[in-house]
């Protein structure tokens, strides 16, 4: 092993894995002329016990060896240093298992045999990756040492300019509204942007919309004086008062009854409003974030929810895309909950198989984050051992791969056989692109088709 010595900068140290000697000396002088710090290991076990004496910042490895396959290397060093990088070599015409790898959290692959500079260019790009992700990890660990939020947890790049967004806009006082699928994350993102701010040290204070009757939410957020109805026995402030100087979080804004529309309208322009019974305008000093998983615009359109008010709480809009939409922080979001959880019920670290790793990854997820932490808290409660496999994630039914097509039965009236078919080519087509992340080209292949063809018809239905 060797290292440069013309640069201040810390070298970026490889392991190379394969159990072949001659692969292992080819890319070690070739990496070590590249100026990197190189180690090898002749297996997988050999490379375990080595990542835990050594900061490795990459792994390349073979897929095929003896003593531990490859996949099962990956998956482990995954888990268990989920910022190193990994790179894969496989056979020729294995490109199916350098998907896996990759769905396994490589971040490539290359197939023997290839050329010098192929391989250079990737360990480039791997390395340039890993720094982008450090350096967003290393903002989010911030966030979470001033804010106490330990689920935001993502590399992916929906959630690297969610990061962005939350210091950008952490110090401002514009009205941020938050909108995404139950179960991604609003809240967590709405408490980050408080505590990274200049109010951290004020309330943050929050309500749901959706939860109480209008009677009961207004009171609860503008207060009442005494006597102000029934059971009024003496005056009461609100959350907004109890807000002020602070943060006051709305969730779920798109289920306000019309009437509290209002009154919230007045409070976000001039910051005053009158407590339920009482004449005296009151003010304060709060910053208003809101969060929704509903289409607030359509809810415009049907005359549920005022314009002026959508548009007075759309200032900063910010997204926050759902977990299949983002899949490829599913790793880092089980590695984080099987630690919350290991800890919490008091058990061993638990560890995901491949397999049922590759379960969670092509589960779609329709409860996002939450239901994910959900799987992962049960899984760990209620197995035994000290590997979580597919029966510790019995919930999880409805692979998005696993379709059943019913043959319908022919009535008297006509059948549109067409629309049917095409119903049945566009689910086909659509889990042939998930399954291959988006790429046509690897899609076409699992559908049988060409290239030209998948995109032809891609076209024609409208995918």
């Amino acid at each position: 092993m060797s290292k440069a010595t013309h640069s201040t900068k810390r070298v970026p140290s490889i392991l190379v894995v394969d159990d072949e000697p001659s692969m292992r000396e080819f890319l070690s002088i070739l990496l070590e002329k590249d100026g990197y710090t190189v180690h090898t290991a002749a297996g997988g076990r050999q490379a375990l016990s080595l990542l835990g004496k050594q900061a490795i910042d990459l792994v390349i490895t073979d897929i095929q060896m003896e003593d531990m396959d490859g996949l099962e290397l990956i998956a482990q060093v995954q888990a268990t240093n989920p910022h190193c990088g990994l790179l894969a070599i496989t056979a020729y015409g294995s490109s199916q298992i350098g998907l896996d790898a990759m769905k396994l959290g490589a971040y490539d692959y290359v197939t023997k045999p290839f050329q010098v500079d192929e391989i250079r260019i990737i360990v480039i790009k791997a390395l340039e990756n890993i720094k982008l992700r450090t350096g967003n990890a290393n903002l989010k660990t911030e966030l979470a040492s001033r804010s106490h939020l330990y689920d935001i947890v993502g590399t992916s790049d929906a959630m690297q300019q969610v990061y962005q967004i939350i210091t950008r806009v952490a110090d401002l006082d514009s009205t941020v509204l938050l909108t995404g699928e139950s179960g991604t994350g609003k809240e967590l993102v709405a408490r980050a942007i408080h505590f990274w701010g200049r109010r951290r040290s004020e309330p943050f204070v929050s309500v749901n919309c959706g939860a109480l009757p209008e009677t009961l939410l207004e009171s609860e957020l503008f207060g009442h004086q005494k006597g102000a109805f029934t059971g009024a026995f003496r005056q009461k402030p609100g959350l907004l008062e109890a807000a002020d100087g602070g943060t006051f979080f709305l969730d779920e804004i798109g289920d306000t009854p019309p009437l509290i529309q209002v009154k919230l309208l007045q409070a976000l322009q001039t910051k005053r409003f009158k407590r339920v019974g009482g004449e005296a305008e009151l003010s304060v000093d709060v910053r208003f974030i809101a969060a929704t998983n509903r289409d607030l615009h359509n809810l415009v359109r049907e005359g549920q929810f005022r314009e002026d008010l959508y548009y007075r709480l759309n200032v900063i809009p910010v997204h926050l895309a759902p977990l299949r939409d983002r899949r490829e922080d599913i790793p880092l979001l089980v590695g984080h909950f099987l630690k919350r959880y290991a800890e919490k019920c008091k058990t061993h670290p638990k560890t995901v198989s491949p397999t049922a790793l590759e379960r969670l990854l092509r589960h779609d997820w329709p409860g996002n984050a939450r239901e994910l932490e959900n799987t992962i808290e049960r899984a760990v409660a209620l197995t035994a051992g000290d590997v979580l496999d597919i029966p510790s994630l019995s919930l999880i039914h409805n692979s998005p791969h696993a379709m059943t097509l019913p043959v319908p039965e022919l009535g008297d009236t006509p059948f549109n056989l067409e629309e049917y078919l095409a119903s049945i080519e566009k689910k086909l087509i659509r889990q042939a692109l998930e399954k291959s992340y988006g790429k046509k080209t690897q899609a076409a292949k699992l559908l049988g088709l060409t290239f030209r063809s998948l995109r032809y018809r891609i076209e024609k239905l409208g995918i």
